[in-house]
């Protein structure tokens, strides 16, 4: 398999693995589609990590495939190309990306869609499209644009050039730099974080920022009135007060 998942102390790990590159072609896209939706189903898993190995994240889509596509079939095929990419962002449980090596074009789609961005040090990011003469399709002229802003994600998109992992950071694009063999580590450890946590907040806090995100203000103030409401008929939520109020606050233990 292209990609697989491995679920260890609620913390499910989404690995690319179709070397040298992780290049994204349609199996390992519909692949990805398909653990997306086995991770957002399992109880097991209560956070999510996505990486590509130890010296690439995904190099991007396979060229060599889609040359030969014409407009009919990227008509058909561009909607399950953003499907795939859609599963993980909608995964409702915390979900980050370690990124190492390249991520550029379908590869820095990919980590628009976590939640949390950690990079090594010698990362390098990017969205080349228009170098083809293309441009981004799985999500990343409007995830990059949210994230950054649309006058930093218009500079990248623009010229295709790729930024460094010092540069990404600046701009927003990843959240946190490390060395290159600890990429994997300190994105598993905050999943493991949050797969301690409760997961019906976790889940309500995450829609209720992506969903505002989408909307107006006013709608987004009325998911968030309906999920903040709703936490109350839940154990987390009478776990976390009850802890709160015995023993002070963060020492609770949610199931």
């Amino acid at each position: 398999m292209t990609v697989n998942l491995e679920v260890a102390d609620g913390v499910g790990t989404i690995r690319l693995d179709r070397p040298p590159m992780n290049a994204l072609d349609i199996a390992t896209q519909d692949r990805l589609r398909e653990l997306a939706e086995e991770a957002t189903r399992r109880d097991d898993v209560r956070a999510v990590v996505i990486w590509g190995g130890e010296k690439v994240f995904a190099a991007g889509a396979d060229i060599k495939e889609m040359q030969v596509m014409d407009h009919a079939a990227m008509v058909v095929r561009s909607k399950a190309l953003q499907d795939s990419f859609t599963a993980v962002a909608r995964i409702p449980k915390p979900v980050v990306a370690a990124i190492t090596g390249y991520a550029l074009g379908g590869g820095c789609e990919l980590a628009l869609c976590a939640d949390f961005r950690i990079a090594a040090d010698n990362a390098k990011l990017g969205q080349p499209e228009i170098l083809l003469g293309l441009i981004p399709g799985a999500g990343g002229t409007q995830r990059l644009a949210r994230l950054v802003g649309p006058s930093k994600a218009k500079d990248l998109i623009f010229t295709g050039r790729q930024v460094k992992a010092d540069e990404a950071l600046t701009l927003g694009l990843v959240d946190r730099v490390v060395p290159a063999a600890e990429v994997y580590e300190q994105a598993h450890a905050w999943a493991a974080r949050l797969a301690a946590g409760p997961a019906l907040a976790l889940r309500a806090a995450k829609e209720s920022v992506d969903g505002g995100l989408e909307a107006d203000i006013d709608t987004g103030l009325t998911i968030e009135r309906n999920w903040f409401a709703g936490l109350f008929a839940t154990e987390d939520r009478e776990t976390g007060m009850r802890s709160f109020v015995e023993e002070g606050p963060g020492k609770a233990k949610f199931r």
